[in-house]
This record gives structure tokens, sequence and C-alpha cells, in this order.
């Protein structure tokens, strides 16, 4: 990577971005805290890949700011419904294979709400550590937040069939 010429970036709060219309963000990436991590934000799968230099065939998480947003996306099997309705910091793989996550935590939804929808990653090379400088680098804009203090753990993720669940993480 040149650090010679840093890419200039701006730091924002969601609630300065213009209001949205689908696709007016489309390419854009956000370095910003998720409500687990440090993550990346965007509306281009591909951007992100080759941002995370990450396999084209891995699917992302699409981060829904409500449930509303979800049904226009695919059918929640009746018996998953109210455990979808209660899940916090939980990643759902419908299945059609693909993963949802409804996005509850205020300053994330704020961004969320103002995308419509977006892929999420955490903001690291795939399979390495987050590394601050290469994030910064690689985001179009930073979203700042007050910093959340401490570790936060993992998200889980469930595999819903019609009748089962199953815990992936």
């Amino acid at each position: 990577m040149d650090h010679s010429n840093p890419k200039p970036f701006k730091i924002i709060l969601p609630s300065e971005l213009p209001g949205s219309k689908e696709g007016h963000f489309g390419n854009l990436i956000f370095l910003t805290q998720t409500d687990t991590t440090m993550g990346f934000v965007s509306q281009d799968a591909m951007r992100l890949n080759k941002i995370k230099q990450r396999p084209p065939h891995k699917h992302f998480i699409r981060a829904l700011p409500s449930l509303k947003s979800l049904n226009s996306y695919t059918r929640t099997p009746q018996m998953h419904k109210n455990r979808l309705r209660r899940a916090t910091k939980s990643t759902f793989i419908f299945p059609d294979k693909n993963s949802y996550r409804i996005i509850r935590d205020t300053n994330h939804h704020d961004l969320l709400a103002k995308l419509g929808w977006a892929y999420t990653t955490s903001a690291n090379l795939s399979g390495q550590a987050y590394n601050a400088d290469f994030a910064k680098e690689a985001a179009d804009v930073i979203v700042g937040f007050p910093v959340k203090k401490g570790d936060q753990k993992a998200s889980r993720i469930f595999k819903l069939g019609r009748t089962s669940l199953r815990r992936i993480r």
C-alpha cells in the first residue's frame, strides 16, 4: 500500500448523510462501528470483495433496518417469525442461502435507515486481524460515532430451515 499519498476521506455522522433514494450511495464504502465490530458497509459487493481480497463465491450479510424491509427480500418461515423479531446481534441464513441481519443498534441503524440496506463485513483483509490504517485507506467515507469500550463478542449465526434451526456460530 502506498502511504505517501493517502486517500482523502471525510468523517460524518449518519444525520449528516443526505436523504437517500434506492442506489443513491451505490458504490461508496463506509467504515463504521457496527453493533459488534468496526466494519465496512456498502451496497456494492464486488468492491467489498476486491478491498478485502476475499473469494467471490462467499456471500455477504445483508443488513436491514427493519423487519418490514426483510419481507421485501424473502419470506420468513412461520416457525421462526417470533425468533427473528426478538433476536439481537444475530444473523440468519434463510433457506434461499442468503443471510440477513436486522440492525437495532441506534447508531448503526441510523446509517442503514439512510441507505435502505447494505452488505456488511468486518473492516479487515479476509482472514486477517483488524488494522485501522488499512480500514481508513480502503473506506470512502468514515462514519463517526462515540467509541464503544471493550471488545464485543461476535454475532451469532443461525441457519433456518422450514422447520429446523441450526446454530453455525
